[in-house]
């Protein structure tokens, strides 16, 4: 079996998380209509970029220095926790939800555990 070097988990997820904050500077339709369904105020979306961007580094320090990638994926995994959050509570279940949020959520949780399991 040949295994893949560790760094790319955290590399891996940086550049998903880095994308979705790329498209959420200038929301495309889909993602306003979910911000909108969720009622999350307009003026509060700046936040999500930060955030988002936040995230970003820290899961590239991370290929460098392994703590801080754990920590910055959990800071992901608790992000997309609190949009399903979001999603629920507004009973908002869109394609955004089962595709964007959910899948998201699937994905930083996966290499959350994958890097936790994984010899570094």
């Amino acid at each position: 079996m040949i295994f893949l070097p560790v760094w790319w988990l955290p590399a891996a997820l940086a550049a998903a998380v880095f994308a979705d904050a790329a498209l959420s500077v200038r929301p495309p339709k889909f993602i306003r209509d979910c911000l909108h369904g969720v009622k999350f105020p307009e003026n509060y979306w700046w936040a999500l970029v930060a955030i988002k961007v936040v995230g970003t580094a820290g899961l590239i320090t991370g290929i460098w220095v392994p703590g801080i990638a754990i920590a910055a994926n959990v800071g992901v995994v608790s992000y997309f926790l609190c949009a399903v959050t979001a999603h629920l509570r507004a009973r908002f279940f869109t394609s955004a939800f089962w595709v964007n949020c959910l899948g998201y959520l699937t994905f930083s949780s996966a290499i959350l555990v994958a890097q936790l399991l994984l010899p570094a």
